[in-house]
């Protein structure tokens, strides 16, 4: 099969098509025939050799961790799902391919369209895990940073839904789009503390950080100097200040029932996911450039 890989770290020039051979479903999987496949940060974090030390990445490697598709193999042992069941959850063997392996599926309903399906696994399992160890609940006033982006748009939404008031920091060409997610937007950069503070007289309880654009100074600030409540799912300074930083950690089997909500909550248009752009096999480097540059104001996939 024709699949997107990388032989070396690099830049986006690094990723080629390559014919690979196709996967074959082991004991307890899936293989699924890729119809659309989401575009993560961590996409290009793997690919440039900067996880290496918490995620080793065997090379040639195929990217993508989350796809949308068609069951049509099923190995030993797998009775959930049947050939022609459509599925959405995370790829073994990577997902920038026709075919790829699954072991952590949920059946996608009908109402959902691919791309929106293939958007919600990995973005969704980190919202949700943040807020819940930060302990967001009714009454709280949560900063967010990154709110247009892929995992802040359904955090903000998430948190909305709890009963918490979303403070979320974003480009002024996205304010509308946060206020749409029923936040409060405020513009990054300087004097963001005193933008948050007029925005949120009452203070802020947590802080959850999907940008990484070197806001936890002001973020501890905000917290009264504190680190507590503070959470960085793309900051690695957050060691150097005492702030958590959150990189998984949750089961198949919570996986499984938070993304199984979430695509409900989806079908029946109370989360909502923005598609920014779709592309090719073929344009997947000009895709994780878009990613790695940070303005693509929502999800972006990619279909094979």
């Amino acid at each position: 099969m024709r699949a997107v890989v990388f032989e070396e770290f690099g830049g986006p020039e690094v990723l080629h098509l390559k014919d690979v051979d196709e996967p074959h479903a082991g004991p307890g999987e899936v293989r699924v025939a890729v119809r659309a496949a989401g575009v993560n940060p961590m996409d290009y974090k793997i690919r440039h050799g900067w996880m290496e030390a918490a995620f080793p990445t065997p090379l040639p490697a195929v990217p993508g961790l989350e796809f949308a598709g068609i069951v049509d193999e099923t190995g030993d042992g797998v009775t959930d799902f049947a050939v022609g069941d459509e599925v959405l959850g995370w790829s073994a063997t990577g997902a920038y391919a026709p075919y790829a392996l699954a072991d952590v599926v949920v059946a996608k309903p009908a109402g959902l369209s691919w791309d929106e399906a293939a958007a919600l696994p990995v973005a969704g399992e980190t919202a949700r895990r943040v807020l819940d160890s930060l302990g967001v609940r009714d009454g709280d006033t949560l900063l967010l940073h990154g709110a247009a982006g892929g995992v802040g748009a359904v955090a903000a939404q998430l948190a909305v839904a709890r009963g918490a008031t979303v403070i979320g920091t974003a480009s002024p060409a996205n304010h509308d789009y946060v206020r749409s997610l029923g936040a409060v937007p405020v513009a990054y950069g300087d004097g963001l503390v005193d933008r948050v503070r007029a925005a949120a007289p009452q203070g802020v309880d947590a802080v959850f950080d999907a940008s990484g654009k070197g806001a936890l100074p002001d973020s501890i600030e905000l917290r009264g100097g504190t680190t507590d409540r503070i959470i960085t799912i793309a900051d690695m300074a957050a060691q150097d200040l005492g702030v958590t930083f959150s990189s998984g950690g949750t089961t198949p089997e919570q996986k499984r029932a938070g993304l199984t909500e979430n695509a409900r909550l989806a079908t029946e248009g109370a989360l909502r996911v923005r598609i920014a752009g779709t592309f090719p096999l073929e344009e997947a480097a000009k895709a994780q450039q878009a990613s790695e540059e940070g303005h693509a104001g929502g999800k972006l996939v990619i279909t094979p």
